[in-house]
């Protein structure tokens, strides 16, 4: 099986939160590191015989083929000690929020420990795809039958070890589609893209790309316009559009626009039943009109962004609430990999959250199940905007719940 680096500056790189993601967990001076730089065919991993030299999880966009876009992240070691220690292991321990398949490297030499043992029942828990690899066979007299063996030096079995790795893949599920379900080849959609002062310079943000291409990718056309284009654009047509999807801050405007007959959706709510659990979310929405003062409220982004005047996340939407629920909550906020477990959750009235572009469908799960775990309702940003707006109910009309 090949692998091959892939350009992080690439039009065509597949996103993060598209990628599958292999996570290579163990002790500290287990071999983990060189294992990864063997797996990929480079040095992505620094290698030292200093124990620790791994401090941070360190992730590499790669191909490795027939598996295809992966992300290959190397962790800090589980027995890491001391304060900063703990720190590190926790970060390690984070990763198992995104990750699709886990290989727990093992140094073959030395008896299983309590740390590896607990984190191979934590992945049994999890239902999370796992591969125990013994490393430094090369250093072996002597070996148990049945024991899956590599070698980072020698090369023994790596290729082995890629090929198990891509057989615990989703090969079997059946690919899922932003839009493409909800139409016909020879559709036309239209797509309603405002352009302001946070939109970036000179590109569309990720969910309308891959929104445009699902649309390709279906044989459909495209049309896109901002909000004061759009009542043109409907006019201009001679056939009805299949449906309208607009960017969730002129959820209102669009709405009073577009015909009746028309069906309407968000690109946060594609992204809602892309990557999560629409009806969840839409559940969630219900708690909106419930708050009162005081109610600590969450908001979170699963990006990292420059936040400017006028945010949708810091600003918008907090205004947005206090206006629909007449209450004045107490917000927090978290963003990029930033998202309390499930004992962290349990004081907050409500999670609102990004539509998720950025994470991959495993760790947008799991911020699901921290949130059904802790008991706290959530809801993303374009459902909770259709509900604030009065029209969830035609938002969710194009699926099925």
């Amino acid at each position: 099986m090949e692998t091959r680096e892939t350009s992080g500056s690439s039009l065509n790189d597949t996103p993060s939160g598209e990628r599958t993601h292999i996570a290579f967990f163990g002790l500290r001076n287990a071999g983990k590191s060189s294992l990864v730089n063997a797996v990929t065919g480079q040095n992505l991993a620094i290698v030292s015989d200093v124990k620790g030299t791994t401090t941070d999880p360190v992730s590499k966009a790669m191909e490795l083929l027939p598996l295809g876009p992966v992300a290959i992240i190397d962790t800090p070691g589980l027995d890491d000690e001391g304060e900063l220690g703990k720190m590190r292991v926790r970060r390690a321990m984070n990763v198992l929020a995104k990750c699709d398949v886990a290989v727990l490297v093992h140094d073959a030499s030395q008896e299983f420990s309590q740390a590896e043992n607990e984190l191979l029942k934590l992945f049994d828990e999890r239902k999370l795809p796992c591969i125990v690899a013994h490393n430094k066979a090369d250093l072996l007299t002597s070996r148990k039958e049945g024991t899956f063996y590599v070698s980072a030096i020698t090369g023994e079995n790596v290729n082995a070890l890629k090929e198990r790795i891509a057989s615990l893949t989703k090969k079997d599920v059946p690919e899922k589609r932003l839009v493409a379900d909800l139409l016909t080849p020879g559709d036309i959609v239209i797509l309603v893209v405002p352009v302001d002062k946070a939109a970036p310079k000179g590109r569309l943000i990720l969910p309308q790309q891959q929104t445009i291409r699902d649309i390709l990718d279906s044989r459909c056309s495209c049309l896109v316009c901002q909000d004061t284009e759009l009542p043109a654009m409907l006019k201009a047509l001679t056939v009805k559009p299949a449906i309208v999807i607009t960017d969730s801050q002129v959820f209102g405007k669009v709405d009073a626009i577009v015909p009746k007959d028309i069906p309407l959706t968000s690109f946060s709510i594609l992204f809602a039943r892309y990557k999560g659990d629409l009806k969840i979310l839409a559940d969630g929405a219900m708690k909106l009109s419930a708050l009162k003062d005081g109610d600590k409220v969450l908001i979170s982004e699963g990006c990292t962004h420059h936040r400017q005047c006028g945010d949708i996340g810091t600003e918008k939407i907090p205004e947005w609430i206090r206006k629909f629920s007449g209450a004045n909550p107490e917000f927090s906020f978290t963003s990029g990999g930033e998202f309390p477990e499930a004992d962290g959750l349990k004081d907050y009235a409500l999670i609102v959250h990004c539509g998720g572009c950025m994470l991959n469908e495993q760790e947008m799960k799991s911020r699901l199940e921290r949130a059904r775990i802790a008991g706290v309702p959530i809801v993303n940003y374009g459902v909770a905007i259709a509900e604030m707006h009065g029209i969830l109910r035609r938002s969710l009309e194009p699926f099925t719940l």
